[in-house]
């Protein structure tokens, strides 16, 4: 599964993190479902270790870094929720049409 730009999910979004991958709605184009689950799931883990690391209130540019960081990963986050969902088949309406009452 090589798939993943930067060799692995983890890195990948490691990668989204940073700011040097930008994801757009092509990144996930060359994912199979199963890779995109794991992107996610490394996703929010990144999203849970960044969370997890408190600078000092003092610190601004360590706080605006970490705040960049969880903006970029929740909006890759977000990007990645939109093309899983655009890629499941529509809901089949059950036999014999909708129920009337």
């Amino acid at each position: 599964m090589g798939n993943f730009p930067g060799g692995s999910a983890w890195a990948m979004a490691k990668d989204i993190a940073e700011g040097v991958l930008l994801p757009t709605e092509r990144s996930f184009i060359r994912l199979q479902p199963p890779e995109m689950e794991q992107l996610a799931f490394e996703i929010d883990r990144a999203l849970r270790d960044v969370r997890g690391n408190q600078p000092s209130l003092e610190d601004q540019a360590a706080l605006q870094q970490r705040n960049r960081k969880i903006m970029r990963l929740n909006q890759g986050l977000s990007m990645l929720r939109a093309a899983q969902a655009k890629r499941r088949p529509a809901p089949t309406p059950p036999p014999g049409g909708p129920a009337r009452g």
